[in-house]
């Protein structure tokens, strides 16, 4: 009998679910025992839903090839076979809610990296590096749901993982204003270039609810537990632009800082590359050994050299230089689809289990 968490992934046919049964292949801790889409894949073994649309370079594990996909709105059935469920269905923000907090009343833990819960005051948006204490608000969120065990937690949104965890290193320097602009892969709209041809040779300047996101969202993993729910932080200021680039994966930044200190750009090196947190400290599976790296040359980082840093769970900075109007500017780079969506949610599942909040039914 195998001692592994088992886990359902909900929306497996997709981008981010496929990329979850990736990541959990041979995985130490957890065992995908069941995958859920949509009505019209229910019924077809998880070869035969994906088809053709199998969108990762690697091939599909063998151990989720023949099992049956289920209904991801049959919420009783799936969570009597799973300790906890990832989730990355395809719907609407309202539907998304909705199906989450079923299963969490089920008594399943649901870790999500959808968006529509990142603002539910006492939902955790947790990078488990930067701020794995938010996790104590689901004690609060049990009580509003009425749970013993299940809950909802999140992961931020994609684009915030190449610039925040940089801010967070450099917060002894106080910086107060940042400007961001991303440049992000069509990965992160769930396509491949086969899927999106028109994106070949082409950049869009506008992905829709990007820019808000971008500079919310910081804040948010910044802030505090205050009487059972998070109060974002109000310390920093940050005005984005968000633009899509013709990348398969990866999202750069371009960031202009001002600091209330007077930090060197030693001192600023130095801060990212000891950077680490719980994860590093745990020996959590997916965490990186070295979280932010610090590249040296003019044309770093690059998508083609920098993406797979730590096997795309490590962040990418280079360019830390002094600016004429800002205090100091610098370029990051961060998977999208690993480090940015599921597997920082394999990492919060990881950190949930290693804080006792998931365990086996």
């Amino acid at each position: 009998m195998s001692e592994k968490l088992r886990v359902g992934i909900l929306g497996a046919t997709g981008m981010v679910g496929q990329r979850f049964t990736s990541l959990l292949e041979n995985h130490p801790w957890f065992e995908v025992v069941t995958v859920a889409a949509s009505p019209r894949s229910a019924g077809k073994t998880y070869e035969e839903a994906v088809g053709g649309r199998w969108k990762m370079t690697t091939p599909m594990p063998e151990a989720v090839k023949s099992l049956i996909v289920k209904d991801v709105n049959d919420v009783d059935a799936i969570s009597a076979v799973v300790d906890f469920v990832f989730s990355a269905v395809d719907m609407t923000k309202d539907e998304i809610r909705a199906i989450e907090e079923r299963y969490a009343k089920s008594e399943t833990p649901v870790v999500s990296n959808n968006s529509a819960h990142r603002w539910t005051p006492d939902v955790p948006m947790v990078v488990p590096e930067i701020n794995p204490e938010h996790m104590k608000v689901i004690e609060f969120q049990k009580k509003r749901l009425g749970t013993k065990r299940g809950f909802i937690a999140v992961k931020p949104n994609c684009s915030i993982q190449s610039y925040a965890p940089v801010l967070t290193a450099w917060m002894e320097f106080e910086p107060y204003e940042a400007i961001v602009s991303t440049y992000q892969a069509i990965s992160g709209a769930g396509k491949t270039f086969k899927d999106w041809p028109e994106m070949e040779g082409n950049i869009i300047p506008y992905i829709g609810g990007e820019e808000e996101k971008s500079e919310k969202e910081p804040l948010r993993i910044w802030g505090k537990i205050e009487d059972g729910v998070i109060v974002p932080a109000d310390f920093i200021k940050i005005t984005s632009q968000c633009i899509r680039v013709p990348v398969l994966n990866g999202h750069t930044a371009s960031v202009f800082v001002k600091f209330k200190k007077d930090p060197t750009k030693e001192q600023l090196i130095e801060k990212i590359t000891s950077f680490k947190g719980v994860p590093q400290e745990l020996n959590l599976p997916s965490a990186p050994k070295q979280f932010i790296q610090y590249l040296e040359e003019d044309n770093r980082p690059q998508v083609t050299l920098d993406v797979d840093f730590e096997h795309g769970m490590g962040i990418s900075v280079g360019r830390i230089r002094e600016d004429s109007i800002y205090d100091w500017k610098f370029v990051g780079l961060s998977h999208n689809t690993v480090r940015g969506a599921a597997g920082g949610a394999v990492l919060c599942a990881e950190l949930l289990k290693a804080q006792g909040y998931i365990s086996a039914k």
